[in-house]
């Protein structure tokens, strides 16, 4: 609890952190980048939006995914959106990539924390393709693939097996599919469709949806063991003593 005024009397109970979940990946092929994410957006135990847009717009050459609070995750790309338009305007030219990380560091750093944006910024400029990866406390990193989200341990999983360097399109966009629908079968957090985002020199094409979850898994084995599989180290037996309780009526001076 928190107190009013330094005084004991009034007190409020402090915001209860609410759970987030997404998952949100990323891959450099010998062309571009490819960007994916889910589209569900949850409050605690409630699907909010089944089509949420987590890949945002940062500028012509520049897209950015995003995981955790999902105000914060627009506010931050809308703000980041906006400094790189005027300097477009100003210079003439599109913004470079890492342009675009710095500021969000600083954007990011200066609130400690604060803001729970969890980014994957992709792009191509003058000097090639690149992915790097923004945390809530500034902190970055280039990556040539990557997951985020409640959901990216299955994510990396398929993206360490399946990835490698100078993959052609179709192969990179199967990966980061594949990788999105892994975190979404793995966690309750995550769902609903799959859209991709595609990043070259000639342009972006903004795939939404690419492809819908569908829940069709099923599993490799019955988990039903025999009696005995697992040994009993030790065993109490505790002896219940059962009360009965007996109610009688009792006549009373009063009663008629």
């Amino acid at each position: 609890t928190v107190p009013v005024n330094g005084s004991e009397e009034g007190k409020i109970k402090a915001p209860k952190p609410m759970k987030t979940g997404t998952t949100i990946a990323g891959v450099v092929y010998k062309d571009g980048v490819v960007l994916g994410a889910d589209t569900r957006a949850t409050s605690e135990e409630v699907v909010a939006d089944k089509m949420c847009a987590k890949i945002h717009y940062i500028a012509p050459n520049i897209y950015c995914c995003g995981a955790g609070t999902a105000a914060d995750t627009e506010k931050t790309t809308d703000m980041l959106s906006s400094n790189l338009t005027i300097f477009s305007m100003n210079s003439g030219r599109n913004p470079r990539v890492v342009m675009a990380v710095n500021i969000l560091q600083d954007m990011l750093f200066r609130y400690r924390g604060m803001i729970g944006a969890h980014l994957i910024l992709g792009g191509v400029d003058c000097t090639g393709s690149h992915l790097y990866t923004v945390g809530p406390y500034g902190s970055m990193d280039k990556v040539p693939y990557l997951a985020m989200g409640s959901g990216k341990l299955p994510a990396m999983g398929i993206l360490e097996d399946r990835f490698k360097g100078n993959m052609d399109l179709e192969e990179a966009k199967a990966l980061v599919s594949d990788a999105i629908h892994a975190g979404i079968m793995s966690d309750l957090a995550s769902g609903n469709n799959i859209d991709l985002c595609v990043i070259t020199k000639e342009g972006v094409d903004y795939i939404r949806p690419h492809r819908e979850s569908i829940y069709n898994y099923k599993r490799q084995a019955k988990y039903k063991y025999k009696p005995g599989t697992t040994p009993v180290l030790n065993k109490t037996v505790n002896q219940l003593e059962l009360v009965h309780e007996t109610v009688q009526m009792m006549e009373t001076a009063g009663s008629s």
